[in-house]
């Protein structure tokens, strides 16, 4: 089985992997941050026992990319190895090139830019399927097996990393990691679940056949009716249910209100869509 990896692919891993060490070595580090993953890990190695960052960072990514390559996939543990190898080597050479530089010593301003770099780094790799290896891959372990979101199982294991760290740290810079992994770990969320979300829209309409046939015809998308009967009245109705894209929303709004004015339109949103032409590519059947 050969592995399928694009160019543009291996890109937004090299930047995220810059992005991430830019994070640690310009406000993690300067600001003496704890902070949760790989390298909270490797900072609280280097406190105990002098052991270079960068060092602890790479045997540990050794570690999880063996996990990575058993359980997720050839080609997911090739982009991780492309993460474990390039990621130290950044932080390396960021640290001796400008670790002398110091930004700002501000602590809030640290924890809230450490965020952005964290967090949107994992994102972006995530998204294409890699990891930026370390501890980013056991969440990726459990989201395959047990469905559990990648950001909450990565904020358990950061609160246990930062547990290693509070016992050589001051209390303020204690609290600021705390901060630092709740708000990574929501950036993550809301980056990973970025142009997933759709809508959900359910109509009650005595002109259901037209819209049915607008839908499909103007917009390519699937429909369900389903049969019920009003509360009320007790008559007959059918109810339209369909999934469109977020844009199109405003336009189908202006066509189902043009063929009925007085439907009934329930609009929900949804924030993950599987099968039929969304996860999976459409399939045109022929009615009979």
């Amino acid at each position: 089985m050969k592995v399928k990896i694009s160019i543009s692919e291996i890109l937004v891993i090299l930047a995220a992997n810059l992005l991430y060490a830019a994070g640690v070595v310009f406000f993690i580090i300067p600001a003496e941050l704890i902070t949760g993953g790989t390298t909270g890990l490797a900072l609280a190695i280097n406190h105990y026992s002098g052991f270079s960052v960068a060092s602890s960072v790479f045997i540990f990514n050794a570690l999880m990319f063996v996990a990575g390559f058993l359980v997720l996939g050839k080609k997911f543990a090739f982009t991780t190895l492309i993460s474990s190898i390039f990621f130290p080597i950044a932080l390396g050479l960021l640290q001796t090139t400008f670790g002398h530089l110091v930004l700002t010593t501000d602590l809030l301003l640290c924890t809230v830019f450490a965020s952005l770099a964290i967090g949107i780094s994992i994102a972006m790799v995530i998204r294409v399927g890699a990891s930026t290896g370390g501890l980013s891959i056991p969440p990726l372990i459990f989201h395959k097996y047990w469905r559990i979101p990648v950001s909450l199982t990565l904020y358990v294991i950061d609160c246990l990393v930062l547990g290693a760290q509070i016992f050589f740290s001051p209390t303020d810079k204690i609290l600021y990691g705390i901060i630092l992994v709740i708000l990574y770990s929501l950036i993550l969320d809301k980056l990973l679940m970025f142009g997933t979300g759709k809508i959900q829209l359910e109509v009650i309409s005595k002109q259901t056949n037209e819209i049915k046939e607008m839908i499909i015809e103007k917009f390519d998308r699937g429909v369900t009716l389903l049969h019920g009967q009003t509360g009320y009245a007790n008559a007959k109705t059918d109810l339209l249910l369909s999934v469109i894209s977020q844009h199109e929303l405003v336009k189908m709004e202006k066509l189902i209100r043009q063929i009925d004015p007085e439907a009934f339109v329930i609009i929900s949103h949804v924030t993950e869509v599987q099968g039929r032409g969304f996860s999976l590519s459409k399939k045109y059947i022929k009615n009979k």
